[in-house]
């Protein structure tokens, strides 16, 4: 099948990209490149796709002709492109904009091609709002800007296959780490911090935070299997992510143990809209997908760590 995933650049969608290629598809990635964060990552993340046979196109979807690549003969969109996380250097434009328009954009794309591609939207357990242990039946409650306009985008896809405009299905994912996680993320700050000797930027309250830290690759299993579920998925929502429940300073201790060293704790005001709490309820996805995350904290990390001094080698000298 011929494949477009957008965000192709990035953490999880250039993870997906990579298995999907493995599986035999034609892949078109398509980034914009943000300067988010640095963009030399995200281009050693597109020559990687490129060893792969996977051309990331730089592609903006708020403003660029998104005819020249979403065209007929396309079967599936993973659309993973987003303004992520929680930042105060984020406007909420950029999450408008990001999340919202983008998709829109897309969406418009689509409803003029008379065989219209599967659409996988990639949402976030933070549509939940500060606690996110629920059910995908539960009424979301953002409290964050990123929460509210993922969600709208959500909803959007969804209205268009209510509608029977297309067919399609979003993923809401879970606390997701592992090799080439973004710099701002925990894992991979806590990994740089430890092996640089700088103080981690540890904020008010957040060691007590419960997640449902998911590594990638069971992330990706989950994504891909609508391939195979395209009718059963079709106009469902599915929780992807571990059940298993661990705090932030219970991570931080994984990767001192894995670094056979302390790392120094910097102190930062809290941040607002940060869940509390997340535990992935994922009952459906493992009755409708067959989806089974298995991979520990720990292994997930050794791997993570062992990505970074090779990805960065002369920061570990």
């Amino acid at each position: 099948m011929k494949i477009v995933v957008t965000g192709a650049a990035g953490f999880i969608g250039s993870h997906t990209c990579e298995r999907l290629a493995d599986m035999g598809h034609e892949v078109i990635g398509l980034d914009n490149f943000s300067p988010y964060y640095d963009i030399n990552l995200k281009q050693l993340n597109a020559k990687a796709l490129d060893k792969k046979g996977i051309t990331v196109k730089n592609v903006d979807l708020r403003n660029d002709n998104l005819a020249l690549y979403i065209k007929k003969d396309v079967d599936f969109i993973f659309h993973f492109a987003a303004q992520p996380g929680i930042s105060a250097n984020s406007t909420f434009e950029d999450y408008f904009s990001n999340n919202f328009v983008g998709t829109q954009r897309m969406l418009d794309a689509i409803e003029t091609l008379k065989n219209k591609p599967y659409f996988v939207n990639i949402a976030t357990s933070s549509v939940y709002g500060l606690e996110a242990t629920f059910p995908e039946t539960e009424a979301p409650k953002p409290a964050s800007w990123y929460g509210v306009t993922k969600l709208a985008a959500e909803q959007l896809v969804l209205a268009y296959v209510r509608r029977g405009l297309l067919q399609g299905t979003s993923l809401r994912l879970y606390s997701v780490y592992g090799p080439r996680e973004r710099p701002d993320k925990l894992y991979t700050r806590l990994i740089d911090c430890g092996i640089n000797n700088k103080p981690f930027p540890l904020f008010d309250g957040s060691s007590v935070h419960l997640r449902s830290f998911t590594y990638v690759k069971d992330i990706v299993d989950g994504v891909v299997s609508i391939l195979g579920n395209r009718n059963i998925a079709n106009g469902e929502i599915f929780n992807l992510g571990t059940e298993t429940e661990e705090t932030t300073a219970q991570g931080m201790q994984t990767v001192e143990t894995i670094l056979q060293k302390k790392i120094a704790i910097e102190n930062k005001p809290a941040r607002p809209g940060d869940q509390s709490r997340t535990k992935a309820n994922i009952d459906k996805a493992r009755a409708l997908l067959g989806y089974d995350p298995t991979t520990t904290l720990e292994s997930g990390l050794r791997q993570q760590v062992a990505w970074f001094k090779d990805a960065f080698p002369k920061s570990c000298e």
